[in-house]
């Protein structure tokens, strides 16, 4: 595997994530059926930002969250977050800013893994995103 490759490999009930060759957090997932989601048929959660609005499509399953998320434009969370997410990019462009004051740049296909309690981040768009996102 390639040094700066993030690599996810899914078995038996656990999802185990690599980045560098090493392994950052596994998650168990268990005691939940084989479940398709229509996200269409989930109703759209309004969450006011600090400016603009977040419409968060949510299903649980167990301990995990999973949510197809979208911000519109202008969007800028209105606290840190704490939380570890696994987010995948589907469209648009978001930036997430760092307790660190460092910045990084989500565009479409891409992701970005952080843990619980790990790195406090806040993020913001000026154009809109849309997110798939598992925590």
């Amino acid at each position: 595997m390639d040094k700066d490759k993030l690599h996810i490999s899914f078995e038996i009930f656990i999802v185990t994530i690599t980045f560098s060759n090493k392994i950052f957090r596994n998650m168990k997932i268990e005691d939940f059926p084989f479940t398709q989601i229509d996200w269409h048929n989930i109703e759209a959660e309004e969450h006011k930002g600090e400016n603009g609005t977040a419409f968060w499509r949510t299903i649980h399953l167990g301990d995990i969250r999973v949510r197809m998320v979208e911000y519109s434009w202008g969007y800028l969370a209105d606290h840190w977050c704490d939380k570890g997410h696994i987010i995948y990019c589907i469209e648009g462009e978001m930036i997430t800013e760092l307790k660190d004051g460092s910045k990084i740049i989500l565009r479409k296909g891409m992701s970005y893994v952080v843990g619980d309690n790990s790195m406090p981040h806040k993020s913001f768009t000026e154009t809109g995103v849309r997110l798939f996102i598992v925590d």
